[in-house]
Formats: C-alpha cells, sequence, structure tokens
C-alpha cells in the first residue's frame, strides 16, 4: 500500500511541474519589448511541401535587445518566411533585404503593457488550477486507497504531503508570475 502512496505522491508532483513547465513555456512566447527567438516559436512554413517550423529551416538570433534576425538556410525561402510571420499575426513587421529577415521589436506602449500584464495574471491562474487539480486527483486516488485498506495515519500524512507540495507549486507560480510582469513593466 506505501507503494500505491508513493506513486500518487510522484504522479502528483510531475502533474504539478508540468503545470510550471507549461506556465514558463507560455510566459517566453509573450512579448514583454525585447527581441527573443522565443516570439517565433509555433510559426511553421511551408519547406517543399513538408510543414516545417521557423528554427528547422533558418538560423534565429538576436543581435540585439530590439531585433530578431532570421537567415534561411536557403535563400529562396525568404519570401515564404515572411509571409509565414506576417500570416501568423503577431504584431511584428518581418523586412526582407535579400539576405536576411530582421524584425524590430517596437517598444511596448504603456496600454499593451498592463494588457501583457492581465495575460501574464491569467496564464498564472491557470497553472494554479491545473495544480489545484492534481492535488485533487492525489486526494482522490489516497480516499480511494483509504477505502481499500490503507491506514488513516498514512492516508493523512500522504494527504499533508500533497497539500506541502501544493503550497510549493504555488508559491512558484507566485515568483514567476512577479518576474514576468516586473520584466513587462520595466521600460
Amino acid at each position: 500500500m506505501n507503494e500505491d502512496v508513493e506513486l500518487i505522491t510522484e504522479e502528483t508532483r510531475d502533474r504539478m511541474q508540468k503545470a510550471i513547465d507549461h506556465l514558463e513555456h507560455e510566459l517566453a512566447r509573450l512579448r514583454a519589448g525585447r527581441a527573443t527567438p522565443m516570439l517565433l516559436d509555433g510559426i511553421t512554413v511551408d519547406y517543399y511541401g513538408v510543414i516545417s517550423p521557423l528554427s528547422q529551416v533558418s538560423n534565429i538570433n538576436t543581435p540585439d535587445a530590439k531585433t530578431i534576425l532570421i537567415q534561411p538556410w536557403e535563400k529562396n525561402l525568404l519570401g515564404i518566411i515572411e509571409k509565414a510571420i506576417m500570416a501568423a499575426n503577431i504584431g511584428l513587421t518581418p523586412m526582407n533585404n535579400g539576405e536576411v529577415i530582421r524584425i524590430s521589436i517596437p517598444p511596448l506602449t504603456e496600454e499593451r503593457r498592463h494588457l501583457l500584464v492581465k495575460q501574464v495574471k491569467n496564464e498564472g491562474e491557470t497553472a494554479r488550477i491545473s495544480i489545484r487539480n492534481s492535488r485533487k486527483w492525489a486526494n482522490d486516488e489516497l480516499k480511494q486507497l483509504l477505502k481499500n485498506g490503507l491506514p488513516e495515519d498514512v492516508e493523512k500524512n500522504a494527504a499533508d504531503n500533497v497539500q506541502e507540495m501544493t503550497n510549493e507549486f504555488n508559491s512558484r507560480v507566485d515568483k514567476i508570475v512577479a518576474l514576468k510582469e516586473k520584466d513587462v513593466m520595466t521600460v
């Protein structure tokens, strides 16, 4: 029975960690006024009939804090990449000079910053909900084990461990959200 409790605890930790990983991934894609190749994650291009991520058909880097530079492996991809960026509707305009594509990151307005902070908070709340759902799942599994003969004190200790985990992961969400808010609001 204790093995079952350990499995439930481990599975719960994994689920909560996935919520944190997802939060970090989503927040990395938010534009905070600074150039980062992650802004282009999710953009795909048609590379000889195969839909490929932009990062697999070009070199993407940031020569400075306000510019993203895209250098395709083949020059005939310049127009295709430019169209894909425009079609992605991420609020950035690519400039093609025949060799590379440059994207200048415009400074964020105060209004846009506040909207981004709201979005950051929403992502944080989504992560907290996921963490609470993981806790609920674990507690339900523990109650089922209790019905099947698990001693009450073992179930209570395991439930306390799950709650401690929940608190730990929620505080991590708070820290991540606070850092991103600070990043967004920094001019």
